[in-house]
């Protein structure tokens, strides 16, 4: 057999007249065959040919039907891929060789298929998960698929009686053994304690049952708690429920025993506790230690010295002192072998406790001739950083002999080396990635586990109300306490709820109330004093009470390195009364890193509308890269929502799949939108046409690169035309819903109207026909290549906000609305605004010279008069002053910088907007040091000559402007937290722009936060006064800009 010629990606998008190649085959039984084969021949087809091929070739009578074997192939990743889609052509499979392998189909072919498409749509093989053989992963799959399972089975129409019974028979044990090897004869505690929660409830009950017990008597118990925390009069029938296995499609019911019924961990928040032979954190007093054994392929000058720095974190909190190693010398395996001990007794150690890493270099400075000093200043250089989680998912501390492949460190300041934001996760390149190797030593004989004892007792608070101490003993059974708790660690517990119940520090003054609300109504101003800081944790209970909207500052101020303060914090939040939802966003900040804090948000979320989800969901999604576990309440709320409505379920897909390309992120992106595919499989076809069109687009993009720098703009544009009426081209790029909008039929590619544009990366302008009968309308979209659409998504996303809540207050600003969506690294989509041009086009056809284009007020309302007459053009000034009045203050506001005139767009009925937001947050572009944005906002005087219709007395006209623009701005600045709390979620998105709360600082100042409505309108004059008065400024720049464009054309 001769070796195959190898096809990189660019051989099966190249455009030749030759449309065929010649593909090598190999059957099952050893014949091997070669001929040629068109590129765009669908897998179906390929089979028919080689099938026919055969019949004339020895052994064909061996073979069996031609659906018992499906292809292989080598694909460009150097991995076996079985193609199980028959009508994938052969240009999209693009194997590495033109090679393909007939075997007989093993396994359950369907979802083998839907393995295939999933890994398709997430751009990673699920073979990948699999390979990873971690616990944890392989926990949130099995749990996430039955979430999603669970979704679409709710979804089918059978009587529920039908449906249990088909789909999910009894899961008994062989035996009528219990929980283990044990006969229930042999239990020596052979009550059991179960969790129980109603379907459609918040509240869940514990109540305890025999083992021996059947499922009926188990609901008739779970009734009558029901009916005596109610004080319901009439007592429901246990034969109207059925009894779930938390967290799995397992049900209970029938004449069998509970000990019969085989029964396996469930979701971990409810888990009923640890082994026996296991220790609780709180009582080990030691502090906490390490050893820092070693490291490996590190790149440093041999002239430096190596030391690793460690923290402990709690969120962004350092709970202790940082310890450094010693330094010691550059080679390729340095070795430490040092013990580091913290300031911190393991008892006091909080669940999502981080431990923080940083691996830097460190070379003295030379000294100065002239230097008065007594020691050299020592210069640091960041090499690589890792974060690592103490406790694991379920809850057990961590021990033993760890690697930690690191992180390339990103940041150049070197008090701020440790990153404690930055991802738990090891770095997945392990074979060049530099390597930390640890010690945790073994606290205890036996596994050390986290108290779980908050969750229980929150949903008996919960359930009943606040108890008292005493009612509150007697509903905890000594099991139910939390793992490993005994009675005397049970006593202690409660004895620092009492001290939490009763006030430790006694009862409160008038002054001291005073104090707290003036403390609390100072929100965004900055840190709190410690005398503060101690009053507000001291209030705490009217805190609750009185301002329970203020329980960010109180979690703020509360003492995470001290186990009593936190058990008294969450026993607070268990009778916390719901958020509004502004409050509870604030709560899934970094800040807040406690997993009861978060499913206390999240449940103050559940009233979101789907409209109000929309409008967050892309915080939402950024939020998840914070989250130290794959399984939280987070995901789980995403995944319920979008597997409840298709249009949450398409942008969060994109909001997943755009990110993908990050190696920090990849893995819990991937798992979750695995899981979103087994619960809603209808929606995969119409996701992977889409995944389909944006591939070809990104293959033409790259060719319309290329060939522009050899070819003229024409001959280029003919070629791309050539490319786009193949047929795989067509097919793929028609008929399918437009990612920017699933309720959007993009029909036929309209090839002779598309084109590409002039600017850096040659933006792709495609038109489609519209699919509406007798419309003559069109649909664009543009696709970019090479640029990162992110921070334009995020502006527009504000920008459409702000007119949700200017409508509110019956402030119609003229608003248009299109579509950005990033859909891959540095890759995505704009809507096309039809009828419309920019200022810069509109000036210079309107003027002789480009010179003199920029001051020509005349351009743009002799434009629109061409566009418009009569009512039509008094409608379209009306337009404009509406238009112009929202975008002066949004991008005030939200600082957007380099808005020159080909940024500034008008469509031909008058609304004004704007384009392009690659600078936001007051970074503005220089030149030779000089900021080129020097007003507050655009404002010019042809857009007041626009605004005034020419007429320069009409000061009327103008009044009423600057009153939109006034009473837009004080309605945003009533909203200004909202503003905050979004850019705040961003943080994590790794924009340049918005990396830390210094760029969030912008915001507070444009929107005077801290000063009143009529301190706000005040500040606000000034500015706009200044852009009107400064105006001639942003004339010059906008004269640079059109004769640059000019001397380009």
């Amino acid at each position: 057999m001769p070796l195959g010629i190898d096809c990189p990606m660019e051989f099966w998008t190249e455009v030749e007249k030759n449309q065929s190649v010649v593909v090598d085959f190999l059957l099952p039984t050893g014949i091997y065959l070669s001929f040629p084969v068109s590129r765009n021949a669908n897998l179906s087809t390929i089979k028919q040919m080689l099938w026919h091929e055969a019949q004339n070739e020895p052994l064909f009578h061996m073979l069996r039907d031609p659906e018992a074997y499906v292809f292989t192939c080598v694909n460009q990743t150097a991995e076996q891929q079985e193609l199980e889609d028959k009508q994938q052509r052969l240009c999209d499979v693009q194997p590495f060789l033109p090679m393909l392998r007939l075997v007989t189909r093993q396994g359950d072919r369907m979802e083998k298929l839907i393995n295939s498409q999933i890994s398709l749509l997430i751009g990673k093989g699920l073979h990948e998960f699999d390979c990873l053989q971690d616990p944890e992963v392989n926990d949130f799959r099995t749990k996430m698929c039955q979430f999603s399972e669970e979704a679409a089975a709710h979804r089918q129409q059978l009587g529920w009686e039908a449906w249990l019974q088909y789909s999910f028979p009894l899961q008994l044990e062989p035996s009528t053994r219990s929980w283990g090897d044990s006969n229930t004869s042999q239990i020596s505690n052979p009550d059991l304690l179960v969790n129980v929660k109603f379907e459609g409830s918040r509240e869940s009950f514990t109540i305890q049952v025999s083992t021996k017990d059947v499922p009926l008597a188990l609901m008739a118990c779970a009734l009558q708690k029901k009916a005596k925390v109610y004080q319901h009069l009439t007592m429901e029938q246990p034969e109207d429920y059925v009894l779930q296995v938390n967290g799995r499609h397992e049900y209970l019911y029938g004449s069998y025993l509970l000990c019969q019924f085989k029964v396996r961990p469930s979701r971990s928040p409810l888990h009923s506790g640890i082994p026996p032979s296991s220790v609780s954190l709180w009582s080990l007093g030691q502090p906490f230690c390490i050893e820092l054994i070693q490291g490996s392929k590190i790149n440093a000058d041999e002239q430096m010295k190596l030391v690793v720095q460690a923290g402990l974190f709690h969120g962004n909190e350092m709970l202790c002192k940082t310890m450094s190693s010693l330094e010691v010398s550059v080679c390729s395996e340095p070795m430490w072998k040092q013990h580091l001990e913290f300031d911190i007794n393991i008892c006091d150690l909080p669940r999502m406790a981080r431990l923080c890493f940083a691996l830097y270099a460190v070379m003295e400075k030379a000294k100065k001739v002239y230097s008065r000093k007594k020691k050299s200043k020592k210069e640091d250089c960041p090499i690589a950083r890792a974060n690592l989680m103490l406790f694991d998912y379920k809850d057990q501390l961590k021990t033993g002999e760890l690697c930690l492949y690191m992180w390339p460190s990103m940041r150049k300041e070197t008090l701020e080396v440790l990153n404690p934001m930055g991802t738990v996760h090891s770095n997945p390149n392990t074979e060049s990635a530099v390597t930390l190797v640890i010690y945790l030593p073994e606290m205890a004989p036996h596994p050390v586990y986290y108290p779980a004892l908050e969750k229980p007792m929150g949903e008996v608070l919960l359930a009943c109300g606040r108890l008292s101490l005493e009612m509150l003993l007697n509903a905890l059974h000594p099991a139910s306490a939390g793992p490993g708790l005994g009675s005397s660690q049970q006593g202690h517990l409660l004895q620092i709820l009492e001290l939490g119940h009763h006030w430790e520090h006694g009862p409160t003054t008038k002054e001291e109330k005073l104090q707290l609300q003036g403390i609390l109504e100072q929100r965004g101003s900055g840190e709190l004093y410690e005398h503060e800081k101690d009053l507000v944790w001291k209030m705490r209970h009217e805190v609750q009470e009185h301002f329970p909207e203020a329980l960010a500052h109180l979690l703020l101020v509360t003492k995470w390195n001290k186990h009593e303060d936190v058990a008294q914090m969450l026993y607070l939040l268990c009778s916390w009364p719901e958020l509004p939802v502004l409050n509870s966003l604030e709560l899934l900040d970094f800040s807040f890193p406690n997993c009861h804090v978060g499913s206390f948000a999240i449940r103050s979320l559940q009233k979101l509308t789907d409209d109000e989800l929309l409008q967050c969901l892309l915080q939402l999604v950024q939020v998840l890269k914070y989250k130290s576990y794959l399984d939280c309440e987070l995901t789980q709320f995403l995944l319920d929502r979008a597997l409840a409505n298709r249009k949450i379920g398409h942008f969060l897909f994109w909001h997943l799949r755009s990110e993908m390309h990050v190696p920090s992120v990849a893995l819990r992106f991937g798992l979750i939108m695995e899981a979103y595919f087994r619960g809603s499989t209808h929606h995969m076809k119409v996701l992977m046409k889409q995944v389909e069109a944006l591939s070809k687009l990104k293959a033409l993009s790259d060719f319309v690169k290329v060939s522009s720098q050899k070819t003229t703009k024409p001959q280029t544009k003919e070629l791309m035309h050539l490319y786009m009426r193949q047929d795989t081209y067509l097919e793929a790029l028609s008929h399918l819903q437009s990612p920017l909008d699933p309720s959007t039929m993009l029909a036929e590619v309209c090839v002779e109207r598309c084109t590409f544009m002039d600017s850096k990366m040659k933006p792709l302008w495609i038109m489609y026909s519209s699919e509406e009968a007798g419309s003559a309308d069109s649909v664009g979209i543009i696709f970019k290549n090479g640029d990162d659409l992110r921070q334009d998504m995020l502006t527009l996303q504000m920008i459409q906000l702000m007119d949700a809540l200017w409508k509110q207050e019956g402030l119609d600003l003229r608003m248009t609305p299109y579509g950005c969506l990033p859909t891959g690294d540095c890759m995505g989509l704009i809507e096309v605004v039809q009828h419309s041009d920019t200022i810069a086009n509109i000036q210079l056809n309107q003027s002789n010279l480009a010179a003199m284009a920029a001051f020509n007020k005349d351009a743009l309302l002799n434009w629109l008069k061409s566009k418009n007459s009569g009512e039509a053009l008094d409608r379209a000034i009306e337009e404009f002053t509406l238009s112009c009045a929202r975008y002066c203050v949004a991008t005030y506001v939200l600082g957007i910088g380099d808005r020159h005139s080909d940024n500034i767009m008008i469509r031909e009925n008058g609304q004004l907007f704007h384009i392009d937001f690659g600078h936001f947050l007051g970074n503005f572009k220089t030149k030779f040091g000089i900021k080129r944005e020097r007003v507050p906002f655009i404002l010019t005087h042809d857009f007041v000559h626009m605004i005034q219709q020419g007429k320069t007395s009409d000061n009327e006209k103008f009044e009423r402007f600057r009153g939109y623009c006034e009473q837009a701005y004080s309605i945003l600045q009533c909203h200004g937290l909202l503003f905050l709390q979004l850019f705040a979620l961003m943080q994590a998105a790794g924009l340049s722009e918005l990396s830390s709360s210094k760029d969030i600082q912008y915001l507070k100042d444009t929107l005077a936060l801290g000063k009143t409505e009529e301190e706000g309108l005040k500040h606000f004059r000034v500015k706009f006064n200044e852009a009107l008065r400064e105006s001639w400024k942003t004339k010059v720049n906008w004269l640079a800009h059109n004769l640059t464009k000019d001397n380009r054309q």
